[in-house]
């Protein structure tokens, strides 16, 4: 019996794939990005939106995994007011909300500001969450 190609793929599905079609140093740089990201927490959650653009969140948006010819973007809704003391932020600086890192081929993450950041998005998500419902 063969599959159903009209089975809709899952956020996590598209998100492999989208690796897997990279094949590149922005391919290895999205899925180390993205299992720090689900590293985090485990009810952080994977959706696919925008025609294309990985996104996680855990009760709200942390960051978006946009890939870019010489960049793979992380963006945070509320990058603005996280604590940053690494100084990971290098893009979408002047804004009032966003903040996001440009990771170029030759760049190392730092793992352990980078999982801080995400650590603190998710916090600041939580107490918008617990705010809402009083």
């Amino acid at each position: 019996m063969m599959a159903d190609d009209t089975t809709e793929k899952t956020p996590s599905q598209r998100i492999d794939e989208r690796i897997t079609e990279l094949g590149d140093w922005r391919g290895r740089t999205l899925a180390r990005l993205r299992e720090l990201i689900l590293a985090a927490d485990p009810e952080v959650v994977e959706e696919w939106k925008w025609r294309g653009v990985p996104v996680w969140y855990c009760d709200g948006m942390i960051c978006t995994g946009e890939t870019y010819k010489a960049a793979v973007k992380a963006t945070f809704a509320k990058g603005a007011s996280l604590p940053d003391p690494a100084g990971m932020f290098n893009a979408s600086l002047t804004g009032n909300t966003r903040r996001a890192i440009d990771f170029h081929e030759s760049d190392e993450i730092d793992e352990s500001a980078f999982a801080a950041l995400i650590a603190s998005a998710i916090a600041v998500n939580r107490q918008s969450a617990a705010a809402k419902r009083r």
